[in-house]
């Protein structure tokens, strides 16, 4: 097939990376048909480092990353969900809120590839530390303080995809726990945002600096959206519970609760 398309695809197909470079160049060319079977197959065999490529170079279609991201879940791959939602277009209600689940309340099968979502912020605040103070301020307040898996919800409260009717619906879907979860997190990002008012977002840090998890800082709009839409779809639920009322005492004073 590269000969009659003349692309060169640059590996022997003797390569360790053959496939992977193949699905780069060619995978565009693929059916719609064909892409799904290539990446459940993949995905049956545990082909994570494939799946990645299908991801980054945007070879899955709108309509499959709902099912994709039920795959991810039940595999528990905590960073290749985290790929998706900086890739995916938007994830229709039900992949939102299977995210929202996963996220909140992770299984300890999920310790393994949740570690690389830590380790890649880690890796992107040492550079920032080097590179520029501002943007290590804003990876410092986004790393330090939060675990593994509300690092992972970073990606989904920054995210710039995410219809406010989906998520409302997805918010509202949460059980007793789960809002909780998310109640605290959303304290803790009030509490930094009081702390480093200073903190701001830095527009330029992904592209010129290379700094890329600074796109996917959750600015200060993100966090009062997020506790308006929990609060406008739960409040009547939480209420009645006194675990969100010492939320309320601890987070009261940040003047946004």
């Amino acid at each position: 097939m590269r000969e009659r398309v003349g692309i060169a695809v640059g590996v022997s197909s003797s390569d360790n990376c053959y496939t992977k470079v193949l699905i780069e160049k060619l995978g565009f060319l693929m059916s719609k048909d064909v892409r799904e079977v290539v990446l459940d197959t993949c995905i049956a065999f545990e082909d994570w480092e494939l799946v990645e490529t299908f991801v980054v170079n945007r070879l899955v279609k709108h309509s499959s990353y709902s099912n994709l991201i039920v795959k991810l879940v039940g595999k528990k791959r905590s960073d290749l969900l985290c790929l998706c939602i900086q890739q995916a277009p938007d994830f229709g209600p039900a992949g939102l809120h299977c995210l929202l689940k996963y996220f909140l309340c992770p299984s300890k099968k999920a310790d393994a590839s949740i570690a690389n979502v830590r380790k890649g912020w880690e890796g992107q605040a040492l550079v920032a530390i080097e590179k520029a103070k501002e943007a290590a301020i804003l990876l410092m307040i986004a790393h330090d303080g939060f675990s593994v898996r509300e690092l992972c919800l970073h990606y989904l409260l920054a995210s710039p995809n995410l219809d406010e009717s989906i998520l409302s619906s997805a918010l509202s879907k949460l059980n007793h726990e789960e809002m909780i979860s998310l109640i605290r997190y959303l304290g803790e990002w009030l509490k930094k945002y009081e702390r480093f008012p200073h903190a701001v977002s830095c527009p330029n840090a992904s592209t010129v600096l290379g700094l890329k998890a600074c796109d996917r800082v959750p600015k200060l709009d993100d966090v009062v959206r997020y506790v308006g839409l929990m609060l406008d779809e739960n409040f009547s639920s939480l209420v009645l519970h006194p675990d969100f009322h010492e939320e309320l005492e601890i987070h009261g004073g940040s003047g946004y609760y």
